[in-house]
């Protein structure tokens, strides 16, 4: 039984997709496409992922029984995109041996996103940083947010075909949303079809998680390498919020830059709530969002370039 369903959409890279197509339906880029410079903050983030990718690397020379090829690293690496369905599309690529402690990895440290990104963010901004109003969003027309998904594909299409299968879900999935004429495949996608597959993924991953491949030096390195890589891409982004905000004209409060990783809408959420300790105005879940959902892309196209040069 697990054995059918690993096959049926894990090993060939299906239930991700499915999942991707399911997150699409349900978030909205309007943010994203009102204030588009907001896109680099969720680039930033995904330097953990490269990060961590030579770090594993380094363990692997370092550390007896610690053995990682290019392979794993990569596949490794992509858990500081903080994007489980990502996480499991690439390792069932490149290391499926790994799969299940890196989705586990990769599934932990999004759910940790309250308990890690916080003290990350204080420590790396100021009071009066912390403080900062941003304007508000101007509004944006049915027409961009159609065209945007069908835009965003076209370019991963030309530029990065290994990244498509996870961009082209995405995008289809968020076109169904704006489109406004199938509502009920809509629903579906949001609510029916990522359920069901969320249950399978789970029992298709859990099928891997066997005592003896699991409970090993290598699964320990991959858990601290998954806190580093997450940790890495909060501070970039955090950082080059805190250098976009000097550069702009427009003022941006450097907590946004946090969710550029992409466990959306935990990380928006967790950076209104931060904000709002400092400033009981200030309403930063929308801003937040721009970089979240670009975090999202960021992490699906880390993927393709990974699978391009690992694969």
């Amino acid at each position: 039984f697990l054995g059918i369903i690993y096959d049926m959409g894990v090993a060939n890279g299906l239930f991700p997709l499915l999942i991707f197509m399911g997150v699409g339906a349900m978030t909205d880029f309007s943010p994203l496409i009102a204030r588009p410079k907001l896109a680099l903050l969720g680039a930033a983030a995904q330097f953990g992922i490269f990060t961590t990718l030579l770090g594993a690397l380094f363990l692997s020379q370092t550390f007896e029984g610690i053995n990682f090829t290019l392979q794993d690293a990569s596949a490794i690496g992509i858990i500081g995109g903080a994007d489980g369905p990502t996480a499991i599309f690439l390792a069932s690529k490149l290391s499926p041996d790994l799969l299940g402690a890196i989705a586990v990895a990769a599934y932990s440290y999004m759910a940790l996103v309250p308990i890690i990104q916080p003290p990350i963010m204080r420590a790396l901004t100021t009071q009066d940083e912390r403080t900062i109003k941003m304007s508000q969003l101007r509004d944006v027309s049915r027409r961009e947010r159609i065209v945007f998904p069908l835009l965003v594909l076209g370019i991963c299409i030309l530029l990065l075909p290994d990244a498509t299968p996870l961009i082209g879900s995405l995008m289809f999935g968020n076109l169904l949303r704006e489109s406004g004429v199938v509502d009920r495949l809509s629903d579906a996608a949001q609510n029916e079809l990522i359920n069901i597959v969320t249950i399978f993924l789970g029992l298709a991953v859990g099928s891997k998680l066997a005592a003896g491949k699991f409970l090993t030096a290598e699964t320990l390195g991959i858990l601290l390498l998954g806190l580093v890589a997450f940790a890495i891409g909060t501070a970039t982004g955090v950082l080059l919020a805190k250098l976009m905000n000097k550069l702009s004209s427009e003022p941006i409060n450097p907590l946004i830059g946090a969710a550029g990783v992409s466990a959306v809408p935990m990380a928006a959420r967790v950076v209104n709530q931060v904000g709002q300790e400092y400033r009981q105005d200030n309403m930063l879940l929308m801003h937040a969002m721009g970089p979240n959902v670009s975090g999202v892309i960021g992490s699906a196209v880390a993927a393709g370039v990974l699978l391009a040069l690992a694969g």
